[in-house]
């Protein structure tokens, strides 16, 4: 492979699932990954409860700021993961990315109640994002046909549980 492996996750608001996600890949993959996050509507800023599970889990991820899936669909992906079903809808097409899977997950930022159960749904997505994406860097990245990166990309996303 003559290029770092490229990875674009999506999500309404790139505050909370999506920003999870890109510092697991970031984080998981010790960096040779190349990882980015985008919403099709960004928040003005990342969820701080995201921010705080990742400090939870040793990953510092302060000073973030969402940005918009705009003019991305232009560069060149290898995978495009979506983590919501609005951004699954919401976002243009990828022509330039050799493949496109869903990951549908519950928004942790939609739960209410007592700062400790708003919490606890930051924490449990994170542990989702995380089986997800160790399973995702075992897979051998730079050598899969687009198919089966596809397929076996989706599979993840399909099977996933705590």
């Amino acid at each position: 492979m003559s290029h770092s492996f490229r990875i674009l996750i999506l999500c309404t608001g790139n505050s909370a699932r999506s920003q999870i996600a890109e510092a697991l890949v970031w984080s998981l993959s010790c960096g040779q990954v190349e990882v980015a996050s985008a919403g099709s509507h960004p928040a003005t800023a990342v969820n701080p409860l995201a921010v705080a599970v990742l400090r939870e889990e040793g990953i510092e991820w302060h000073g973030r700021v969402p940005r918009s899936v705009e003019g991305l669909e232009r560069e060149y992906w290898d995978l495009v993961i979506t983590v919501c079903d609005h951004a699954r809808d919401a976002c243009p097409v990828f022509e330039h990315a050799r493949a496109a899977v869903h990951w549908g997950m519950e928004d942790p930022a939609a739960v209410s109640g007592p700062e400790e159960v708003r919490l606890e749904a930051f924490r449990y997505t994170y542990r989702v994002l995380k089986l997800m994406v160790r399973s995702l860097l075992e897979l051998p990245l730079a050598t899969m046909s687009d198919a089966a990166l596809t397929g076996d990309a989706q599979a993840i996303g399909d099977q996933r549980e705590p």
